[in-house]
């Protein structure tokens, strides 16, 4: 007669293991939303990482000082731009151009791509000639901007006025154009004129995604800021640097990019917040 002790062995050997879950918990879902404090404190994290393999390439002579100079060194000629050549002026120089050309581009381009999207006529006349317009650098109308207006700021604002405009119009048009159908069938079924369903269907559906994509045409305002500044500037950004660059300062350069970049993610989380405030029902972050 068997023993309890090797019938219950027995009966352990023969029971089957438990089935592992169907959904494992992981840290990391698809399109799951982060908490605030974890997207800033990855956010800052990566920073450091940057800044600290910055500063052990420079400190460990793997790359000469006038090649990349160090964090501290472009912090220092940061602090002497601002401190005794009056950096200040070409910093309000430079936004100024940006949001110049970007404004002229928002003002014309925003109708045309709402009148683009709701009117196919619309689309099938200027989408062509937008979508060919787009692949265009700017930078290469400098030489025909400066022999139509000269290299003043009129030449600075239409580069980046020419950077912004095709791309906001094609993006405000593939906005309005997605807007529901059901929506619109109904405001016509209730008697609504086009104006109307334009006004009270489409605008507002969708303002939060032409606010969004205003956002995003003004980083890309901020990109072509230093080719607006390479010909005729006498102050900006983009100017310094370039005068930094036939002196091989490359801590001065390193300052002038770092601070375009602080400078423009500045303005694009302060544009996020307004639209967060103006449109608190949008999924934007």
């Amino acid at each position: 007669m068997a023993s309890v002790s090797s019938i219950d062995k027995q009966a352990v050997a023969e029971t089957p293991a438990a089935a592992p879950p169907l959904h494992a918990p992981r840290k990391m879902k698809l399109l799951h939303p982060v908490e605030p404090r974890t997207r800033l404190f990855l956010g800052v994290g990566f920073f450091l990482l940057f800044l600290l393999f910055w500063t052990f390439l420079t400190a460990a002579g793997i790359v000469a000082p006038h090649f990349l100079a160090s964090p501290l060194q472009a912090l220092k000629a940061a602090w002497k731009l601002f401190a005794e050549f009056g950096f200040l002026n070409d910093v309000g120089m430079t936004v100024w151009r940006v949001m110049g050309g970007f404004l002229l581009a928002a003002v014309i381009a925003v109708p045309l791509g709402i009148a683009m999207g709701a009117y196919k006529p619309i689309e099938a006349v200027f989408e062509p000639f937008v979508s060919f317009a787009r692949y265009l650098p700017a930078s290469a109308f400098i030489p025909l901007l400066i022999m139509w207006v000269g290299i003043g700021e009129a030449q600075k604002l239409s580069i980046i006025f020419i950077g912004c405009f095709f791309q906001l119009t094609l993006m405000v048009m593939m906005i309005v154009s997605n807007a529901r159908r059901d929506l619109v069938e109904a405001a016509y079924t209730l008697g609504s004129t086009d104006s109307s369903v334009i006004r009270r269907v489409l605008l507002p559906g969708a303002a939060p995604e032409i606010a969004e994509a205003l956002r995003q045409v003004l980083g890309l305002g901020w990109t072509y800021v230093v080719v607006a500044e390479l010909i005729g500037a006498a102050s900006g950004i983009g100017h310094m640097i370039m005068d930094s660059q036939a002196l091989m300062a490359t801590d001065n350069i390193i300052a002038g990019i770092v601070i375009i970049g602080l400078v423009g993610l500045t303005s694009d989380l302060l544009f996020k917040k307004l639209n967060q405030l103006l449109f608190p029902w949008s999924l934007m972050r």
